[in-house]
């Protein structure tokens, strides 16, 4: 399958660094540090021991846990068993994650003791922190050789038809996207990498094994630090980090950020939604910006952004092993500077898409212009033209997917899932552009005749059973009538045009706005430009972004004493349901108050 690289499967690389790089520090986690000797051995351990659960080569074995370095130690396991992780993030609905777990065909599953009760599934489980044997009571594992078309992994995606569909990638897939990125950025064993992606989100793959394989540090990023841009920059100088892979609202934020002359960070690779504009003025580091979809194994172009131009940074030129193509609606090349839709070859295409046939012919396709009777191409979806540099510009999407915080959603399965409510008839998921945080979501909803109107916070709790917190809208708007066109479809445009719809409130209340919500009003009206604006009002749709919301999290912590950061403000959008937030904010932190701290903190109020 290779042909750029001569194969060498990401387990056998990181085992051949134990002669190099033994000793050096692995993975870093706080005060934890676990040498590339221990992490060598403990996956070893833990193939051993799944291999004594029935895991062989071409098993699937899902890995649903927290951030920590027995995470990444149970996914080097189970690819050294000859099996591929199934990466799921823990705090998923139930629902979702037993659709996985199903779709998935594992007999086993790494998580945290008790999570197989809570799903009531009836798998064998293992907890590497807790109760994996000892090396010396485990039987030497079984070697298993990795061949290029073996399965690495499968990372689900939002579906269409309600559920998550899984993405097959394969050794080889992996095997050329962790070449490529060492050598396009020369990453050894003097680097030290941040480790804070989602761990179901796909990019995380390149966090882990393009570093890992380079006998790099791999340094795990608190979650009380993860979403917040200034925590970030004071997390990388701490820490002394040379490299960070962030989503692109993070990335436009720290691109935005002053920075000391002399940072050890040389590397910051932006990914996940479209950058709007590259940094005001030179960076002390090389900024990238990435584009791929999950389909074609992380990454298919990147480009170095500068600040030298005005216009909005290009998605590159294609990684090692990778061709693009621009093809009209009859699969034909466009002429030079036309848009067209971005279809991707080469050796960085995934097998296709779990237990789904039909969708993976639709999709993985017969490349028309390669040579090679066995290259396919992916067709994206993605609308892109070629700019005269020879680099490619994202121009947006075909069909009804959209990104959000990096993540890829299906507006249809918002949609089926919110239409389940029992109170609607009809509800329909649109994404707007909102500057550099990628996509909102927006959901009009129309109910049954003579049925009391949902809230939004109803609704949200009701998604919540569902999908994860990513594919819940961040506004809710009324309907009257089915919004429909001229020939009987719904009418899309109409929806995006009429600003004039209620927005459903938070809570069903005749009670006046409190005090707290009041001068957030004023903050967000001063910060906005609009007298005018409603406490129900959506921050981002009215025209906010995420350096406004910074100084909107500042001016918080001024007024309240309250810290937020920026995720927090994109899931409470309204004035109305900050407030709310704050409130809690406030109540938890006095009642972990003393008396007279309590005292203190009212006679300063007053």
């Amino acid at each position: 399958m290779l042909t750029t690289v001569d194969f060498r499967s990401v387990p056998d690389q990181i085992a051949d660094l134990q002669v190099v790089v033994s000793n050096h520090v692995a993975l870093e986690d706080g005060n934890r540090k676990i040498p590339y000797r221990d992490l060598d051995s403990r996956a070893d351990g833990l193939c051993a021991y799944l291999q004594t659960l029935g895991v062989q080569h071409g098993s699937t074995v899902v890995l649903c846990m927290s951030r920590c370095p027995e995470w990444t130690i149970a996914a080097l396991g189970i690819m050294r068993a000859g099996a591929a992780y199934v990466p799921l993030d823990i705090t998923w609905p139930d629902l979702r994650l037993r659709s996985a777990i199903a779709d998935s065909g594992a007999t086993v599953i790494v998580a945290p003791t008790g999570l197989l009760d809570r799903l009531q599934l009836n798998l064998r489980s293992v907890d590497p922190r807790t109760d994996t044997p000892g090396t010396a009571e485990l039987p030497t594992r079984i070697p298993v050789s990795l061949h290029p078309e073996d399965l690495a992994y499968i990372i689900y995606t939002s579906g269409s038809s309600g559920t998550p569909k899984g993405v097959e990638i394969t050794h080889g897939n992996l095997a050329n996207l962790v070449h490529w990125y060492r050598d396009a950025f020369q990453v050894t064993e003097l680097d030290r990498a941040s480790h804070l992606l989602g761990l179901a989100f796909d990019a995380t793959v390149l966090e882990m094994w393009g570093h890992l394989t380079a006998g790099a540090t791999l340094c795990s990023v608190e979650d009380s630090v993860r979403t917040s841009p200034e925590l970030i920059q004071h997390w990388i100088s701490d820490k002394q980090i040379t490299i960070s892979l962030v989503p692109t609202a993070i990335g436009a934020f720290l691109i935005s950020m002053k920075w000391p002359a002399t940072t050890d960070l040389r590397l910051l690779v932006i990914g996940g939604d479209r950058l709007h504009q590259g940094p005001k003025t030179d960076m002390p580091f090389q900024v990238v910006n990435q584009y791929g979809p999950t389909e074609c194994t992380v990454v298919s172009t990147w480009s170095t952004v500068t600040a030298e131009t005005d216009k909005a940074p290009a998605i590159g030129i294609p990684i090692t092993g990778a061709t693009l193509y621009l093809l009209d609606e009859n699969q034909r090349p466009v002429e030079d500077g036309a848009i067209g839709e971005i279809y991707i070859s080469g050796e960085l295409v995934g097998r296709g898409y779990r237990n789904a046939p039909e969708l993976t012919e639709r999709n993985f396709l017969p490349a028309p212009f390669s040579t090679a009777s066995d290259t396919r191409m992916y067709r994206t979806g993605d609308r892109g033209l070629k700019r005269p540099t020879g680099e490619f510009e994202f121009c947006g999407r075909l069909d009804r997917q959209a990104k959000v915080r990096g993540y890829r959603v299906e507006l249809d399965e918002v949609e089926n899932n919110l239409s389940r409510h029992p109170s609607l008839v009809f509800a329909i998921v649109i994404a707007k552009a909102n500057d550099i945080l990628g996509d909102t979501l927006v959901a009009y909803v129309l109910p049954h005749e003579n049925e009391i109107i949902p809230t939004r916070q109803e609704l949200i709790e009701h998604l919540k059973q569902y999908v994860p917190d990513y594919m819940i809208p961040a506004s809710f708007y009324e309907l009257n009538s089915l919004p429909l066109s001229a020939n009987g479809k719904i009418d899309i445009a109409q929806l995006e045009l009429n600003s004039d719809l209620p927005v459903l409130p938070d809570t069903v209340t005749t009670e006046a706005a409190s005090a707290i919500e009041n001068k957030l009003l004023t903050q967000v009206r001063e910060l906005l430009r609009q007298q005018d604006l409603r406490a129900n009002a959506n921050f981002f749709l009215a025209g906010g972004h995420s350096l406004l919301g910074m100084q909107l999290v500042m001016r918080i912590r001024g007024l309240f004493g309250v810290e937020l950061t920026l995720q927090e403000l994109f899931d409470a959008p309204t004035v109305s349901s900050l407030a709310l937030l704050i409130e809690d904010k406030l109540v938890e932190s006095i009642n972990s108050m003393s008396d007279r701290e309590v005292e203190s903190y009212f006679a300063e109020q007053h």
